[in-house]
């Protein structure tokens, strides 16, 4: 992840007040798909163009990560507290978001980054099956449909971009064409990867897209 050079505009009033402006605000989204003992967690990095009209801002998928089977969760939160400390992530101002998949692990591991001072706006999400996304209790509660369309509609448009020379760049790409879309007997679609495939690096992304189109604004956290 390269440092990102921003030029202000700033606008002083004639009651004194200053107004900065950058030209194109920037913002950084973290996703974290957590596994459990038998699946991959994965972890990416969405860098966020625009600030008006949500669902037209660019994503640009500047890190992909996905940790080895096995690995403690422990080690997991010590390991997104050191990325959230890379720089540009570091310095840059609002701090990024951290999305955080907590479906299938629980909410001790999501305590765990609660816990820890990570440079970072903590979003916990949860996955589920229905039909609209829920704010209680301070997490998210989104459908797996929303989830997966966003990122659909976000290639399809262009405004999701993933960066060519990461690594693992290839795996991704594998596990979006590996996705299905399944249809119930009783009318209920669900959406999954292919039996044996994986999905952690695409609801990684998945997240961190619903995020930085639903539940960020670029001066105020909820």
């Amino acid at each position: 992840m390269g440092t990102v050079e921003v030029i202000e505009r700033i606008t002083v009033f004639p009651d004194g007040r200053i107004e900065r402006e950058s030209p194109e605000r920037i913002q950084y989204v973290v996703g974290l798909d957590l596994g459990k003992s038998q699946d991959y967690t994965a972890v990416s990095v969405l860098e966020v163009f625009g600030e008006d009209k949500p669902k037209e801002r660019i994503h640009h998928c500047r890190h992909l990560q996905r940790f080895k089977l096995g690995t403690s969760y422990p080690q997991i939160v010590a390991s997104i507290r050191e990325l959230c400390l890379r720089e540009p992530l570091r310095s840059h101002e609002p701090k990024p978001f951290l999305a955080i998949d907590g479906t299938g692990v629980g909410n001790a591991v999501v305590d765990l980054f609660r816990q820890t001072p990570i440079n970072a706006h903590l979003k916990p999400v949860l996955i589920h099956g229905g039909d609209r996304a829920i704010y209680e209790d301070g997490i998210w509660r989104v459908p797996k449909r929303e989830l997966i369309s966003c990122v659909q509609v976000a290639l399809q448009t262009g405004r999701l971009k993933i960066a060519s020379e990461l690594p693992d760049v290839g795996i991704l790409t594998q596990e979006l064409q590996n996705f299905s879309v399944s249809i119930s007997e009783s009318g209920f679609d669900s959406y999954e990867a292919r039996v044996g495939k994986h999905d952690d690096y695409v609801l990684s992304v998945a997240i961190a897209l619903w995020i930085a189109q639903n539940a960020m604004t670029w001066w105020r956290v909820f």
